[in-house]
């Protein structure tokens, strides 16, 4: 088995280190306090709900129009949107490099911001959108033309998505859907929402839950709050649905089948956010170690003490493992008609690596000690944003559920049918 990285990713991965050197970071120097100890509250607008501020988004909105005119941006993308067509080993394998990097503007992870663009919702409208669809959102989601919010989460419903309670009814060539949503991200700035509602079926049916992309402006839609979270700013709104009325034609990769898009939603993005967090595991376990040879106490560095040492080595042991796993699962990914194939193996590698970058990030405050703990050092913002994927696209214990059912052969293609 050769471990060797594709020649094609390594050379890549060159060139964006270059890139981020000499255009990203004069920029992020300008705008030093998004990122040192003031970085949550000059990110946030605290008067305004809670959300992004303008002036942050304005910011991120900069790196992404340079990294797009530099040709990095798109890498993951299908060609003919012009992205090299990328699949889930490469970018893993970039998204890990970039979170290794530490906290900045080249790969704000907070919301989804990089120089090599996580846009799993612009391959959903190019695999399942209408040709409509295709060309009222694709290139606007990609260049910011447009945003679309994602709103499958309830406020009585999470993981158990098919009982969700929102439903649409035909009437005539419209669909009117009433219900409520909750986290629904990414809908402070949404030009779009879509919103996932019971069509037909019974509650916890897979099938019978259709997908509708509904403009922000449709009356009837309304953003009632925002939740404040472990690590600010928000952008998780709670919506109401009263009534909102929309046509046929906006059915998204056909009726009942919406959690045929989520499921392939989350399947890519597990993936990608394991391999972020790995990344930046392994840079609070560098950061950790360069620390502990520098620092000198009672006369010794305290590299030099096994209660320092043997953390971090087992957290280093933790890092390759995962990284092993993160990289064939997203190698497996690539090579599956269905992601349901090896959703066990995604499973398995999105819980232990949202895990170990919790661990790796509270190990480093402790090395650190009270500088650790303060905001002079990124520990603790990396620790509260990380602390959220242990729950979002599946929490552990969803996925360690998920693994079960295929090892015991309760669920998946493998699945054994119960005694008579």
């Amino acid at each position: 088995m050769d471990f060797t990285l594709p020649a094609g990713v390594t050379t890549f991965l060159e060139e964006v280190d270059e890139f981020i050197a000499a255009k990203i970071e004069p920029l992020q120097a300008q705008h030093q306090q998004f990122f040192d100890h003031r970085r949550e509250w000059a990110r946030t607008d605290w008067e305004a709900g809670g959300i992004p501020s303008a002036a942050w988004e304005d910011l991120l909105d900069q790196m992404r129009d340079l990294a797009d005119a530099a040709g990095f941006y798109r890498y993951a993308l299908p060609e003919d949107v012009g992205g090299s067509g990328a699949g889930n080993l490469e970018l893993a394998i970039v998204r890990e490099h970039l979170a290794a990097k530490g906290l900045g503007l080249h790969n704000d992870l907070q919301n989804e911001s990089s120089v090599v663009a996580n846009l799993p919702f612009a391959h959903i409208v190019h695999r399942f959108g209408t040709p409509d669809q295709v060309a009222e959102l694709l290139e606007p989601m990609i260049s910011g033309g447009a945003f679309v919010g994602f709103a499958l989460t309830e406020p009585d419903h999470g993981s158990d998505a098919t009982w969700m309670e929102t439903r649409a009814v035909r009437d005539g060539d419209d669909w009117v859907i009433d219900g409520a949503k909750r986290w629904n991200s990414g809908v402070n700035r949404a030009t779009h929402d879509v919103v996932f509602a019971r069509t037909s079926g019974s509650d916890g049916d897979a099938l019978g839950i259709t997908a509708f992309v509904v403009p922000m402006t449709t009356p009837g839609l309304e953003i009632t709050s925002y939740d404040w979270t472990f690590n600010m700013p928000t952008d998780h709104a709670n919506v109401r649905l009263d009534a909102v009325r929309v046509p046929d034609a906006a059915i998204l990769g056909g009726e009942g089948q919406g959690l045929t898009i989520a499921q392939a939603f989350v399947h890519e993005n597990r993936i990608r956010q394991a391999a972020s967090s790995l990344g930046a595991a392994q840079y609070c376990i560098d950061r950790s170690v360069a620390r502990a040879n520098e620092r000198i106490t009672f006369g010794q560095p305290l590299s030099r003490r096994q209660a320092v040492q043997w953390p971090l080595v087992e957290l280093q042991t933790e890092a390759e493992m995962v990284r092993g796993l993160v990289r064939k699962a997203a190698w497996m990914l690539d090579r599956v008609d269905d992601p349901i194939e090896v959703s066990d193996i995604v499973a398995m590698a999105n819980y232990r690596a949202n895990r170990l970058v919790c661990e790796a990030a509270d190990r480093a405050i402790q090395v650190f000690g009270g500088e650790g703990y303060s905001r002079n050092q990124p520990f603790e913002h990396i620790y509260r944003h990380h602390r959220r994927y242990r729950i979002t696209e599946g929490s552990e214990e969803i996925q360690m559920r998920k693994v079960a059912g295929y090892l015991f052969g309760f669920a998946g293609p493998r699945k054994v049918a119960p005694p008579a």
